[in-house]
């Protein structure tokens, strides 16, 4: 029973993998199950055995990427410091592993993030993982600095958020545009000296 559990796993993950790869090249628009039975080397018919149709699939996509985000995050959290500076930098060190080796995630999350105007449903899920991002930083930011007040921590998680999202953007448009490096340094120390303002 634990095998075909396995397998099943095995099989969905390599078609969530399909997925974003196929999201990647062609956009979420011009993604078609055809396509993602193609790159996962299997029959349609065994996609639709999983995912019923190409939104559940979608929305599949999304919470692998909110998942992938925080098992990043959780496996950086095993070896860091606990200081205020290093508990923030494994909230840009995730988003650097997205965007130099694990870029289609943030391709995803990007056509998500435009299919928001549209799609009322994928809004409030796109939403919430945006504001539980957003509450991780803030419960960081709270433990290592409690004098911070409430609204304090959340606009300074919202400005880390934006941050990292307009690197994202800038940075798989032109890589030539900036150091990622120093880009991330240079957020990290800019909520630092907010963040000592406050004391």
């Amino acid at each position: 029973m634990k095998l075909q559990s396995e397998k099943a796993a095995s099989t969905e993950d390599r078609i969530l993998e399909a997925a974003l790869d196929v999201i990647r090249t062609h956009s979420i628009s011009g993604t078609r199950i055809s396509l993602v039975a193609e790159r996962a080397g299997l029959f349609q018919s065994n996609i639709h055995y999983y995912f019923k149709s190409k939104r559940d699939l979608l929305f599949a996509v999304l919470q692998r990427t909110y998942n992938r985000c925080h098992n990043i995050r959780g496996e950086l959290r095993k070896n860091a410091e606990h200081t205020l500076e290093k508990q923030l930098d494994i909230f840009f060190a995730q988003k650097k592993q997205f965007i130099l080796h694990e870029t289609q995630y943030d391709y995803a999350e990007l056509d998500f993030w435009a299919m928001t105007r549209l799609d009322s449903e994928v809004k409030f899920l796109f939403s919430a993982s945006f504001r539980g991002w957003r509450e991780e930083i803030a419960r960081v930011i709270a433990r290592y600095a409690p004098h911070v007040s409430h609204e304090r921590r959340d606009f300074l998680a919202a400005l880390m958020v934006s941050m990292m999202e307009g690197a994202t953007l800038q940075y798989l448009v032109d890589q030539d545009a900036f150091q990622l490096d120093a880009y991330f340094d240079s957020c990290r120390n800019m909520i630092l000296a907010q963040l000592e303002t406050e004391e």
